[in-house]
């Protein structure tokens, strides 16, 4: 099978690899057929769920909320540090405006977001 075309294909080829996973440990050889299978079928599903099932870049908002979680910030904490009103950080994590090139930057620096993120690339 050179590539996996229907969704019971790959539907199979899931069952087959959560068999193989209980024989395959870290000691197995990569000559073992069982590995060899393994390693394929894992190649050919990883294949189709990138194809059919591609994961999508995070939105600014949940990234943004997830680093304030983190940094264990609030809404004001966040103004301060950005040096800007609360207000319009909330306008931000709403979606009802976006950051301007100077606040992006500082919002890609200063709560260490991927650039292509803030930029929405």
């Amino acid at each position: 099978m050179a590539k996996i075309q229907t969704d019971n294909q790959y539907k199979a080829a899931c069952e087959r690899i959560e068999e193989l996973l209980k024989v395959v440990g870290n000691e197995t050889p990569s000559d073992n057929k069982d590995f060899i299978e393994l390693d394929l079928l894992s190649d050919l599903v990883a294949d189709y769920e990138e194809e059919h099932f591609p994961i999508e870049a995070p939105s600014l908002i949940s990234v943004m909320k997830l680093r304030m979680y983190e940094m264990g910030l609030n809404q004001t904490n966040l103004s301060e540090l950005l040096e800007i009103s609360p207000s319009r950080i909330s306008e931000y994590l709403s979606g009802k405006s976006e950051p301007t090139l100077k606040i992006a930057r500082d919002i890609s620096k200063k709560l260490n977001i991927d650039a292509n993120i803030v930029l929405g690339v």
